[in-house]
């Protein structure tokens, strides 16, 4: 009898240890669908009064991201995908496309951590790189890094002790000079608003 009983205690006490570091895990894997609205206040082609304006294509991309809780409140995201494809258009008509990779780390504040909706705000930096611009037939080009500061706000919805949806939304600020013939001819403001939707995994 005593045998059983102290089996007992040693499974139920390893069962509580387990969901004790379950539930301390500092570490969050997300993956998200996130559909990207660009702002697309570029300044006019041609200077100011003319008509022509640089627009960016939305878009629908896969976003993975890995957070790092230092306290229950406090946690860091950092956001990553692969090279996003963007068509460019100028007065509606399209002029080419370009690439960008655009990793964001953001420092985040979560209200309520153990509740079953968490929501949480945030802000960081973004660097984006830009590749594979082909505009106007070679002809224009685009600056290759962009620096800019994001805003974000959101909520997880725990399904269990590991598990969690999630609704984010970010605001980037994402711009690049814009080179016809090595000329400067416009200020390319994408600025993008991006919706996301995902899973969660809490190790």
């Amino acid at each position: 009898m005593k045998t059983t009983m102290k089996t007992m205690l040693v499974a139920l006490i390893a069962l509580a240890s387990a969901q004790a570091l379950a539930q301390e895990s500092p570490w969050l894997v997300r993956a998200r669908a996130v559909y990207v609205d660009p702002d697309n206040k570029s300044t006019p082609v041609g200077g100011v009064g003319a008509a022509d304006r640089l627009e960016v294509s939305t878009k629908t991309i896969p976003e993975l991201d890995i957070s790092y809780f230092f306290t229950p409140h406090i946690a860091a995201e950092l956001v990553l995908t692969y090279p996003q494809k963007h068509t460019a258009r100028l007065d509606g008509a399209g002029i080419g496309s370009f690439k960008h990779l655009p990793p964001t780390l953001s420092l985040q504040y979560h209200f309520a951590p153990d509740a079953v909706f968490s929501p949480y705000v945030g802000a960081g930096v973004n660097y984006t790189r830009m590749s594979s611009i082909k505009l106007l037939d070679g002809a224009g080009d685009l600056e290759n890094d962009s620096w800019g500061l994001s805003l974000q706000a959101g909520v997880n919805v725990r399904l269990n002790e590991r598990w969690s949806l999630n609704a984010d939304v970010k605001r980037i600020n994402l711009r690049s000079d814009v080179y016809v013939g090595g000329a400067k001819v416009s200020h390319l403001k994408v600025d993008p608003v991006l919706f996301g939707l995902g899973v969660g995994y809490r190790f």
